[in-house]
């Protein structure tokens, strides 16, 4: 057994952006949100199923969410699904700091794991 210490590369924060995906802030926002919704049905002790019908979706469709499965998933479709939970969602449009090469998306809470605005359906 090796005593070396095993190699790793830091993390710049985001995931999706150390693998270089293309959109990786949309993919760690989207990751986010969906990370969210399965830990706000966890808490509520929520079956999949029971998911499914409260969000209006199926199913299958919550299993590859909860699992990461984030393809097909728009970001309009998971803050509908965080509205569903009782959430509201917000999106806020700032300047980027000057230096700051690129601007970014991201997903904030507030403790309580909501952030404001009115997206009601009607």
């Amino acid at each position: 057994m090796s005593t070396a210490e095993p190699e790793h590369t830091r993390s710049g924060g985001n995931v999706f952006a150390d693998l270089e995906l293309r959109a990786s802030d949309e993919l760690l926002a989207k990751a986010a949100s969906a990370a969210r919704s399965a830990g706000i049905a966890a808490r509520r002790r929520l079956t999949q199923r029971q998911t499914a019908e409260l969000l209006g979706t199926t199913q299958p469709r919550v299993s590859e969410l909860f699992a990461g499965g984030l393809s097909g998933c728009s970001m309009e479709r998971l803050m509908r699904f965080l509205n569903a939970f009782g959430r509201d969602g917000c999106i806020v449009v700032s300047r980027k700091p000057h230096g700051r090469e690129h601007a970014t998306l991201r997903v904030a809470h507030d403790g309580d794991e909501s952030v404001r605005t009115d997206t009601r359906r009607e």
